[in-house]
């Protein structure tokens, strides 16, 4: 299907680009809750999991966002976001494929790197199971090509494939909705995730240490127990 596309539609903020994303990941994951409250969606861009960057957004934060996205819209008047008046509650749906002029594959893929970072093309295929079943890390590759050699009269490319980045065996790919890439600020946050990935690895690495060393002094009063005829608390 073949979709109008603003040649001139703003680069997203990043808590938009969390807003939506967390809508598309939701119409797909939990199609029996959505469209989704301001509550519910705000309690998903706050998730620990499966997010990078991790934020604290309050509502303010989400509304403000779901607000500006509404006015954003292609040429045929696609908005990005639409509100739904109900009888409870308001509630906020996407309208990605269409605003933006891409099929479901490449929305799948735009969605994932909105909310997850810059992710290799075998990441991305494990990491977009439940929303899309590529059959092989070649059709992903094939749409993030598309993505990124996308035309000027269809919007311009819409991800990036980055730098090897030190140690890394395959490229990562991120995406262009809030704009050109930081190569400099991203290098820091990467260093930054594996920082704290490492300190947890230390962390846990000590705690097996420690209850090594509590099963083995437990093992050494259980026997002087034992032999001094003692009873064992």
């Amino acid at each position: 299907m073949e979709y109008t596309v603003a040649k001139s539609m703003p680069h997203l903020t990043a808590i938009q680009a969390r807003v939506l994303g967390t809508l598309m990941e939701k119409a797909r994951t939990v199609p029996d809750s959505y469209p989704l409250t301001l509550n519910s969606l705000l309690l998903g861009c706050n998730q620990k999991s499966s997010r990078f960057p991790s934020m604290e957004l309050t509502e303010a934060d989400v509304y403000t966002a779901l607000t500006a996205m509404k006015s954003i819209a292609n040429e045929a008047q696609q908005p990005l976001i639409r509100e739904l008046s109900g009888s409870r509650s308001t509630r906020f749906e996407h309208n990605f494929q269409r605003a933006v002029g891409v099929p479901e594959q490449s929305a799948v893929i735009l969605g994932l790197l909105m909310l997850r970072g810059p992710q290799t093309a075998g990441e991305l295929r494990i990491n977009t199971e439940r929303w899309y079943k590529f059959s092989d890390i070649s059709s992903v590759e094939g749409f993030l090509d598309e993505l990124q050699d996308r035309s000027i009269e269809k919007g311009g490319a819409l991800v990036q494939k980055l730098p090897l980045a030190p140690g890394a065996r395959e490229q990562r790919w991120a995406h262009l909705l809030c704009g050109p890439i930081d190569l400099t600020l991203l290098a820091t946050e990467n260093e930054a995730q594996e920082l704290a990935a490492n300190e947890g690895s230390v962390i846990h690495q000590r705690i097996s240490a420690l209850e090594q060393e509590v099963a083995h002094l437990r093992s050494i009063v259980e026997n002087l127990s034992k032999e001094l005829g003692l009873s064992q608390l």
